[in-house]
């Protein structure tokens, strides 16, 4: 039986072909987080709208996204996707009455955060009062409505009338790193920004936040904060004069204020206080945690200067990233396959993108963060330079490996590139029989190890002859160093050429001065059980002390744990005979015939040894929570304790900070970052700061040097000694 056929009322017909939904969804679904911002609240003015929402099902290339003003507005029918400004490819924009039908040409996931600006085309209504503005999508049987205030006066921004203002942050991932944006929202009264005044701002959670946050990391309707201050959850604002005036609030963290999302999955909001009023924001969810970013595979080759395993090496790639583009002062992260191939300190002079010089680096364990300039061209084309002086290091296992690189939320990894090359230490054959016990250690003995000056005048420059009978452990060209230790009195240049020193009569590849340490990396291989040489001429500058007196010279290696050995050398009088200590890990049942010297420590000193659990001071030990270590081979770490049990220094820490004070002079250190501040200054540090075993470890020279404290070696209890 055929179906009959009627005509649908005139009047149905009519409200139907009015709608803009033509096709009703097949599932209901809701979007949150609604928000309405008019650039311009003016009655009967043209503004600038954001709309921004979180879905609450995936959006597909196709799907229509509906903008709905409420009737008193005026809509241009010429709205066309060139005005319209989104963070998703838009395939068409149709305007139909009050309603603006967009057509997206991407595919935008569920629960990620949409925003979309209309540019131009919008008319406010003539009268003031609050009005409405709807979000809906195909997946959606109805409109999310948020309410926009219109006044007769105006007023330079708005934002929904709600009484919440909208957050922004990067992104979801719990403990990830996150810029966030809060507002803009209406000051209540008549209030309004004035210079100097304080901005407070209440985070859900103190775990959140650095010790310390830079002002320039801080925007205030968008003009740079005047100051910060950082105390338990609450972050301090001073208005910038620039702000001077405003009767709205929209407050920026760029992300390289250090501040991370909570730990916990849960919805969270902030508070802001300003002129005795409490305003609230909307709630933002924070998921489990883990990086809330797509990763794409295989996209890009990475080209290398040296594919040697372990060389140092220039690394060369370009990625499209497609809808996602990298913008002026905005961050680009390059994930290496491991934290040994990145060093401590990183210069932005190293780093180029699309050609231009990174302003900002900063490396944490094995990721790099890269700060685009100020005049960077946005682009979804990227090509990253990390030259060769950058001191990035290939892994030292050969194999095939990749690079991960992030730019807006979205990870691509590169094709793999291949290691090659074989190790520079030996391993101890065995027979079939034996037991399968590796070694990696050549014994050696240095008891006729040398070290001899070419000048022994007092307070003036000398060349330093180092003869190492053997290495325990090879030494890879331009990867490994041979570290050699000056006690204090001596003055060593910052900076030497390699020119001015050889091993093994070749000119060093690179030479690093670390206070008075010099780190000389060879330009050759030097396998296990092998002599090196080290001569450094007296253009080198190093400065013998002006006191009469025999002073012990230390040799180290970064491949071997603990001192090689050590050698006393006079200046003002004539050299101690050598040998004067065995190398400690070769044992001995001989006596040397010449004992070391005394060196003189001081009685107020507090000295500790790498490795031991505890300190002396006065003559008496005390316990330290963890052992002092070695850090990048070259950098002595302490405990936070030992700052202020030993040295009596007021000292104050947590999980995530440490605060060291002496009289007016305040060093700020972040767990996990490489950076401290002392005062306003941010000064990169040797090696990040870490966390080891509940206790914050802290580079022990950058303290005593800008505290005042100078810090010696006894090679005869082979301890660090600190005084001042």
């Amino acid at each position: 039986m055929e179906k009959s056929k009627k005509a649908l009322p005139i009047v149905l017909a009519s409200a139907l072909a009015a709608t803009p939904l033509v096709v009703a969804p097949n599932q209901a679904s809701a979007l949150t987080d609604v928000s309405v911002t008019a650039d311009d609240n003016t009655a009967g003015e043209n503004s600038e709208y954001e709309i921004e929402f979180t879905p609450e099902e995936d959006l597909d290339t196709g799907d229509i996204i509906y903008i709905k003003f409420d009737s008193d507005y005026d809509v241009d029918k010429d709205i066309s996707e060139d005005d319209i400004d989104a963070d998703f490819d838009i395939k068409s924009v149709k305007v139909n009455g009050k309603v603006i039908e967009i057509k997206i040409d991407d595919e935008i996931s569920a629960d990620d955060d949409v925003s979309l600006t209309i540019s131009d085309g919008i008319t406010n209504p003539d009268d003031d009062g609050t009005y409405k503005v709807g979000v809906q999508t195909t997946n959606e049987k109805g409109y999310e409505y948020d309410d926009v205030k219109i006044k007769e006066d105006g007023g330079s921004k708005n934002s929904s009338s709600s009484g919440k203002f909208a957050v922004d942050v990067s992104s979801k991932a719990g403990g990830d790193k996150v810029s966030i944006e809060l507002g803009d929202f209406d000051l209540k009264g008549s209030s309004e920004l004035e210079t100097g005044e304080t901005i407070t701002v209440i985070f859900p959670d103190e775990d959140m936040l650095p010790s310390s946050i830079d002002e320039a990391d801080v925007k205030v309707n968008g003009k740079t904060a005047k100051s910060v201050d950082v105390d338990g959850d609450e972050v301090s604002i001073d208005v910038p004069s620039g702000a001077d005036g405003d009767d709205y609030i929209n407050l920026e963290f760029l992300k390289s204020a250090g501040i991370t999302n909570p730990d916990k999955a849960d919805k969270y909001t902030f508070k802001v206080k300003y002129d005795g009023t409490t305003y609230t924001s909307k709630e933002f969810e924070v998921t489990k945690s883990g990086s809330s970013s797509t990763t794409e595979s295989g996209n890009y080759t990475v080209n290398l200067s040296d594919p040697a395993a372990g060389a140092r090496s220039s690394y060369i790639f370009e990625t499209d990233f497609g809808s996602k583009e990298l913008k002026a002062d905005s961050e680009l992260v390059i994930e290496f396959p491991s934290a040994d191939m990145v060093p401590a300190i990183l210069s932005p002079s190293d780093f180029s993108i699309n050609g231009k010089t990174a302003k900002k680096v900063v490396a944490s364990g094995n990721k790099v963060y890269i700060t685009t300039p100020s005049n960077f061209s946005s682009d979804s084309d990227v090509k990253v330079t990390v030259s060769y002086t950058a001191w990035i290091t290939n892994p030292k296992t050969p194999g095939s490996y990749t690079l991960k690189t992030t730019v807006a939320g979205k990870t691509i990894e590169s094709k793999s590139f291949s290691i090659g090359g074989s190790s520079v230490n030996p391993t101890t054959p065995t027979t079939p029989t034996a037991p399968t016990t590796p070694t990696t250690t050549t014994p050696v003995n240095n008891s006729t190890a040398t070290i001899t000056l070419t000048s022994n005048a007092l307070a003036k420059p000398t060349g330093v002859n180092v003869a190492i009978k053997g290495l325990g452990v090879g030494l890879a060209k331009q990867r490994d160093f041979i570290e050699l230790v000056f006690p204090a009195g001596y003055k060593v240049p910052a900076y030497i050429a390699p020119a001015n020193i050889t091993v093994n009569g070749v000119a060093a590849n690179y030479v690093a001065v670390r206070g008075q340490n010099i780190l000389v990396y060879p330009a050759q291989d030097i396998p296990a059980a092998t002599a090196a040489t080290v001569s450094i001429n007296a253009a080198a500058n190093i400065v013998n002390p002006a006191v009469k007196n025999a002073y012990s010279i230390s040799v180290y290696t970064s491949e071997e744990k603990g001192l090689q050995f050590a050698r006393a050398v006079g200046v003002g009088m004539p050299s101690p005979a050598q040998p004067v200590v065995t190398t400690p890990t070769t044992p001995t049942t001989t006596t040397p015939t010449t004992q070391q010297p005394a060196v003189n420590v001081p009685a107020n000193s507090a000295l500790f040894k790498v490795n031991v659990k505890s300190f002396t001071l006065h003559g008496k030990t005390y316990p330290l929570q963890v052992a002092p270590y070695l850090a990048n081979g070259n950098t002595t770490m302490v405990p936070a304790q030992f700052f202020k049990e030993a040295l009596a220094l007021t000292t104050q820490w947590n999980n995530q900070s440490v605060a060291i004070i002496s009289g007016t002079k305040v060093l700020k250190f972040t767990v996990g970052s490489s950076k401290a501040r002392v005062g306003s200054q941010e000064i990169t540090l040797p090696a990040p700061v870490v966390l080891k075993d509940g206790m914050p470890m802290i580079p022990v020279r950058f303290v005593t040097d800008n505290l005042g404290y100078k810090v010696g070696w006894d090679a005869k209890t082979s301890s660090v000694y600190v005084y001042k």
